[in-house]
């Protein structure tokens, strides 16, 4: 196989004399082709063995440590005898993906978080920090346009609950999407965003651009680290301030966890109707818990996040995910009782089945399409 470098082949022979012929026989075009996406591979990707991984639709996330590699198809972690080289070659392939992604990546500045050309998440740490070698983390963007109809084809939503979900969105209620992480947030609120009506202008704020809404009229805002002179940094509250004034119809966020919670639910008190974030939580019940936590990062006290948030949200979807079945598994609405944020679950979904709780008949009633 041939392996072309600044015009020649491996050996010094020029590329002209190559491609007239080679050890075996002239070179075949397939044989080129495949030099072409192998060198494609190298320099504008992950690397052969990793961006292969990465362009499988099947696969979430890909992870390379300590010159292995693991991939998530959907059943969590496995190891997969993907050739990365050694731990040298891992740094290097850390730092080339790093100045792909716009970023800075060495001893001075050993982290970083962006997202590359294609619109993979990328994420590394480099030695001594990460101890046994150098931390590659990428979750590729797989451009697949889902809809509320294919989710529930795929057990994510039941019947009942799809129609209420379209119905949150229909009416405008203020909504939080929880979950562990690979839950399906992101790839649930983008099917439901696809929903809303296109006379309608969404601001959507993200730390690295993932959602993709069906939709044509959307505008997609995302943060920015400082560089290396410690300037020019731009934050989620500060993009959150800034889409007030870019006359949306509804703002998304796409990850509450910093002091950006106090502006979006602000912005939710002051009538932007239909607006939806999401948070990492593990139950619907411990939403309130996140909720003031994050406020604390930006100085509120539990009192004033409880009556901010319980006079903005109307509802707490959370999804769950076993054996690699991800699913809507509550549907919960918040109250403010005695001064403390509640929430109450107004449906749970074990094995496919909806167990209403109090309260269901008036949610139903108030959001339904």
């Amino acid at each position: 196989m041939l392996s072309v470098v600044r015009g020649r082949v491996a050996g010094g022979e020029s590329l002209p004399r190559a491609l007239a012929g080679a050890p075996g026989g002239p070179v075949s075009v397939q044989g080129l082709l495949a030099d072409h996406d192998r060198a494609q591979r190298d320099l504008l990707g992950a690397g052969d063995a990793v961006q292969r991984l990465l362009e499988d639709p099947a696969v979430t996330d890909v992870v390379v440590h300590a010159a292995r590699v693991w991939v998530d198809r959907g059943h969590g972690l496995e190891a997969v005898p993907a050739p990365v080289g050694s731990e040298s070659e891992v740094r290097a392939l850390a730092v080339r993906l790093a100045a792909l992604a716009g970023q800075r990546l060495d001893d001075a500045a050993p982290i970083v978080d962006g997202v590359l050309p294609g619109g993979t998440r990328l994420h590394a740490v480099l030695p001594p920090l990460a101890a046994d070698g150098t931390s590659i983390s990428l979750r590729p963007l797989h451009q697949r346009d889902f809809t509320l109809d294919v989710l529930a084809a795929t057990g994510m939503v039941g019947e009942e609950t799809r129609d209420l979900l379209a119905g949150l969105v229909v009416r405008r209620a203020n909504v939080v999407v929880a979950g562990a992480t690979g839950t399906g947030k992101t790839t649930l609120l983008a099917a439901l965003l696809a929903l809303v009506p296109p006379t309608e202008r969404l601001v959507c704020i993200e730390e690295a651009s993932e959602l993709r809404p069906n939709h044509p009229h959307v505008v997609h805002l995302q943060a920015r680290s400082a560089n290396v002179q410690a300037a020019g940094s731009v934050s989620l509250s500060d993009l959150v301030r800034a889409a007030l004034r870019m006359r949306p119809d509804r703002v998304v966020l796409g990850e509450a966890r910093g002091r950006e919670v106090r502006d979006v639910l602000a912005a939710l008190n002051t009538g932007h109707a239909g607006s939806w974030f999401t948070l990492h939580a593990n139950s619907s019940a411990d939403v309130p818990a996140r909720l003031v936590a994050l406020g604390a990062l930006a100085g509120l006290d539990p009192a004033a996040v409880a009556v901010q948030a319980g006079a903005a949200l109307d509802a707490v979807v959370f999804l769950r995910r076993e054996a690699g079945q991800r699913w809507v598994a509550e549907i919960a609405r918040l109250d403010v009782r005695a001064g403390t944020l509640a929430v109450d679950v107004v449906a749970h979904v074990v094995e496919g089945t909806v167990h209403h709780g109090p309260g269901w008949e008036g949610f139903r009633a108030r959001w339904s399409p």
